[in-house]
């Protein structure tokens, strides 16, 4: 698909239709976050807001959440928010910070925001709260656009 077969397709369409059918189309087939128990809340152009249920299977040898488990939390947040435009984007790198200890039955929220976007190349900020609003970690993501690929068929 070029580039402007690609905006002939999304010319026109309310951004925020495109980025909940992206949501959909992605999740649809996102066996990692399912089998994770990721749910999807909440998706906008450059955004996205996702959960999950911290289980005795994601702890690590000192009871704590494994930061690989919350990294990849903060991660699929990420690929949502960048994806949201139906433009296929994929992460050319990433950093977490953590912050406090994420325990079992924790619930996590993960908000992946749009920083800058540039060309084919974006940053995007995730924040990682626990069920009582304390910031756990964060994640800084950095986004490659891949030319003229779309992530679902929009109608």
């Amino acid at each position: 698909m070029t580039e402007a077969s690609y905006r002939d397709l999304t010319a026109g369409l309310d951004p925020q239709q495109v980025a909940e059918a992206v949501g959909a189309g992605m999740y649809e087939h996102d066996h990692c976050a399912q089998h994770l128990g990721i749910r999807l809340l909440e998706i906008a152009p450059g955004y996205a807001k996702m959960e999950m249920t911290v289980r005795r299977d994601m702890l690590n040898g000192f009871a704590i959440c494994h930061g690989g488990i919350v990294t990849t939390l903060a991660d699929t947040a990420f690929a949502y928010s960048c994806n949201s435009y139906n433009e296929m984007t994929v992460a050319s790198g990433l950093a977490t910070e953590f912050l406090a200890p994420v325990r079992e039955g924790d619930v996590l929220t993960a908000e992946g925001r749009e920083v800058a976007l540039a060309g084919r190349t974006g940053v995007y900020d995730v924040s990682i709260t626990n069920q009582r609003g304390e910031l756990v970690a964060v994640m800084r993501g950095k986004s490659y656009r891949l030319k003229g690929r779309a992530v679902v068929e929009l109608d």
